[in-house]
């Protein structure tokens, strides 16, 4: 049966009207999204199933417009007018007047399910029912009503009055022309929507905890400490928190919730929550709002993280007299990798040798340094003096031998196992004992290296990150054989190279790429099952979850072929289906679809 709003207009295609908003569950997430409808001149009628719960959901609003007013986004004025537009109750029935309901009451299924058979009661057959679930089945939840057609997801991000982002989430039996009536809605009170269709987690959710409960993998696993799991990735991909950092907001409680439920939808072992959760919930440690999650706070709900003892990071704690004295640095290659380090070391003062496969590429290396340092003088960033001085450091060569004297060599070659095996097989006839080498390799095994040498306990990996200069970076590598002082040197160089180490196994993708490419290959997965457009993909990630970029746009500028390379190395060290690399990314690759680099790959450019 139609609304009669349909009737009287005899227009099947006539956009709805909406008025007045129901909000059922006034936490901190009801009471935002409470206040989002009110800000914009919606009148809301908001539930809590008891006084004190109404009393506790005042709080939060008169809380949070509080600081809008002190901060000047607010006036006294509009304050007043907001809070005035916002009838409370406890009495569910008052929502008979209501046009649209969003309920936001605690993940829980049954009680959700609950409260829209009573929703369904109570509200016209016209008004739409929504949930703000976060991971829950909406279509699980409309089929408690007698209109399953009408039953949408509205998921909201928390603070809901900041973020921007709502996902709007669609059923295989959604009428046609409501999510059109909804988006308009979220984009009247100020929200960027995104359309989805009922799948556990939805956008953010679905691709944020498969990262995370990789992370607590590499925890549990003790491949890296917690500070370099977490350092690894704001520093490496530029996230505004790392992934365990961001369990602890959560509440560890919430996102084993989370992922359990994506596990029963997706059968994805990546998603079963890593044991060390439960473990931890066990104990009551649930993050901030326990005072003690993965970090120690200096109270519950306080975001002060004070010091606690932990198990020690992959090669630290080594005696600092074991350091090896490092002044006079080889580095081998001459691509932008290469010569970004050159640079890096040489405006730290020290002597560089860097080698091309010819005196012309070798020379060509140097050019490029002084083309980097020459945009840095005009921009005023560096005087021509110290220029010149940082260029006088640098010295080209063609031959490997040259490296006799040099303390450390780091190899920037390409990544081809069998070449960087030669290199290192000739460094290890060339270079002096004591000598460090390095390698840069992104993915490959640093013990090959290690290997081809007579000295695998002075081989190590120093993995920068492109533009060297600019990332702040270095995943300290070592593998089964490094020496402990080899360790504790490069850590204390990457310090005095101003770079921010962090410890790891010598393992497939390391830290930093362990844990992006298979959320990448998630989002490829995702757009190939035709769940949500590559644009709404990104935005969700980049609003949602504060990602300097979406996947795609991240995946265009690594190039889809450097991708695919890295998730087949994962895959094949790691042997987890879920690692697999999508289709569709190889199919976008055999067609010469790489990305920026070609012009097209998940988008055009010009």
């Amino acid at each position: 049966m139609l609304p009669p709003a349909f009737y009287e207009t005899g227009d099947l295609d006539v956009a709805r009207e909406f008025s007045t908003i129901g909000v059922v569950g006034l936490g901190t997430m009801g009471a935002g999204i409470a206040e989002v409808f009110a800000r914009s001149g919606f009148d809301v009628i908001a539930v809590e199933v008891d006084d004190d719960g109404q009393e506790r959901g005042k709080g939060h609003l008169e809380h949070s417009t509080g600081r809008a007013v002190a901060r000047g986004k607010l006036s006294a004025e509009d304050q007043a007018a907001l809070m005035k537009r916002i009838t409370f109750t406890t009495r569910l029935e008052d929502l008979s007047t209501a046009d649209f309901v969003v309920e936001a009451v605690p993940e829980r299924l049954e009680l959700k399910s609950e409260l829209f058979k009573r929703l369904d009661d109570i509200c016209r057959p016209d008004v739409v029912l929504a949930s703000n679930t976060s991971s829950l089945s909406v279509t699980e939840l409309g089929v408690q009503t007698a209109r399953p057609d009408r039953v949408i997801g509205l998921h909201f991000f928390n603070p809901a009055p900041v973020q921007t982002l709502v996902e709007v989430v669609r059923t295989v039996v959604t009428e046609p022309g409501l999510i059109d009536d909804v988006t308009a809605l979220a984009e009247k009170i100020g929200k960027s929507p995104v359309v989805i269709g009922d799948r556990a987690g939805f956008i953010a959710n679905a691709l944020l905890f498969g990262y995370l409960n990789h992370a607590v993998r590499m925890l549990e696993a003790k491949y890296a400490s917690r500070e370099d799991i977490d350092a690894a990735m704001r520093y490496g991909c530029g996230y505004p928190m790392g992934p365990l950092a961001l369990i602890d907001l959560i509440g560890l409680d919430t996102a084993y919730e989370i992922l359990d439920t994506m596990y029963h939808q997706s059968r994805n072992r990546l998603h079963a929550p890593a044991p060390l959760f439960k473990q931890m919930i066990t104990a009551g440690l649930l993050g901030r709002k326990s005072g003690h999650g993965f970090y120690r706070y200096a109270a519950p709900d306080s975001s002060e993280v004070i010091a606690d003892t932990q198990t020690p990071s992959v090669g630290s704690g080594s005696d600092a007299t074991l350091l090896r004295p490092i002044k006079a640095v080889g580095v081998v290659g001459t691509g932008t990798m290469a010569t970004g380090i050159v640079e890096v070391f040489a405006k730290a003062g020290y002597d560089v040798l860097v080698r091309g496969r010819t005196a012309e590429k070798a020379e060509a290396a140097v050019a490029a340094v002084r083309k980097s340092l020459d945009r840095a003088v005009s921009k005023g960033r560096m005087a021509e003096a110290d220029r010149d001085a940082v260029l006088a450091r640098v010295t080209p060569t063609a031959a490997l031998e040259d490296f006799a004297l040099v303390d450390l060599v780091v190899e920037a070659v390409a990544e081809d196992l069998d070449v960087k095996r030669s290199v290192f097989a000739t460094l290890d006839t060339v270079c002096k004992s004591g000598a460090i080498l390095a390698t840069t390799t992104s993915s490959l095994p640093v013990v090959e290296c290690a290997a081809a040498t007579s000295r695998p306990g002075d081989v190590v990996g120093l993995h920068f990150f492109n533009p060297a200069p600019v990332m702040k970076l270095v995943e300290i590598v070592s593998t089964v054989s490094t020496d402990a002082d080899v360790l504790a040197t490069s850590q204390k160089l990457c310090l005095d190279l101003r770079k921010v180490p962090v410890n790891c196994g010598d393992r497939a993708g390391f830290i930093v790429n362990a844990l992006l490419f298979p959320y990448l290959n998630d989002a490829i997965r995702m757009l190939e099952g035709h769940y949500a457009s590559a644009d709404d993909i990104d935005t969700a990630m980049r609003l949602g979850c504060g990602l300097p970029m979406g996947p795609f746009q991240l995946l265009d500028v690594v190039g889809l072929d450097v991708s695919l390379a890295i998730e087949k190395t994962l895959y094949l060290e790691f042997r987890e289906a879920g690692l697999a690399p999508a289709p569709l990314l190889e199919h976008l690759v055999t067609a010469g679809r790489l990305g920026r680099k070609t012009g097209k790959g998940f988008r055009e450019y010009n």
